[in-house]
């Protein structure tokens, strides 16, 4: 008899306190039309070339209790890459860089998020043609979540970092100081609630 009351109140306790779990974490989708990376990188040591990709789609399941335990997957279209210089922007969708036939995606794969005091750090995989390395991105945001157009609930984030053509094999035919090793990078992203 006391086991059956004890397996009774077990599962009581379980039914009672499940929703309570679920409602710790949400997932939100990136919205490509208010979504983007920005990215910059010198030419001949002179200047700086900028540009952005957009198309981007993605993820973020978000813990609220936890920030450190959300977690984020998003792609980005290399056929959109725009340096606004035409003649460059196909140049980057060949096979010398984005290869954009063979790779039509950039893709982001978050494996940990770590707090100091208001600022995230997220570290996670970087797969650019065909390579993946692990990156690290300083975070700012997200932001509070507030009611968009339609009703929807929005809120977003930007993510910057720094990672070097060579360790993703990119753009091997043009060295520094033709092209800079160095490409910094900002993602700005808006999430809506699912």
């Amino acid at each position: 008899m006391k086991i059956k009351q004890v397996l009774a109140l077990t599962f009581a306790a379980t039914m009672m306190f499940a929703p309570i779990a679920k409602a710790q974490t949400s997932t939100w989708a990136i919205d490509p039309a208010h979504s983007q990376a920005d990215f910059q990188i010198r030419h001949l040591g002179v200047s700086t070339v900028r540009g952005s990709i957009s198309g981007t789609k993605g993820t973020v399941i978000l813990d609220e209790k936890d920030i450190t335990k959300s977690k984020i997957e998003a792609t980005l279209a290399t056929a959109t890459v725009n340096t606004s210089t035409e003649a460059r922007d196909k140049h980057l969708k060949s096979p010398d860089f984005f290869d954009v036939e063979k790779n039509p995606t950039i893709t982001f794969k978050s494996s940990s998020i770590t707090k100091n005091g208001d600022k995230l750090q997220m570290i996670g995989d970087l797969t650019l043609g065909g390579v993946t390395k692990s990156v690290t991105l300083d975070v700012d945001g997200p932001a509070p979540p507030q009611k968009g157009m339609g009703g929807k609930i929005v809120s977003g984030f930007s993510a910057s970092g720094m990672i070097k053509r060579s360790d993703f094999n990119f753009g091997q035919k043009y060295t520094s100081p033709t092209l800079g090793d160095e490409v910094k990078f900002t993602i700005d992203v808006e999430i809506d609630k699912q």
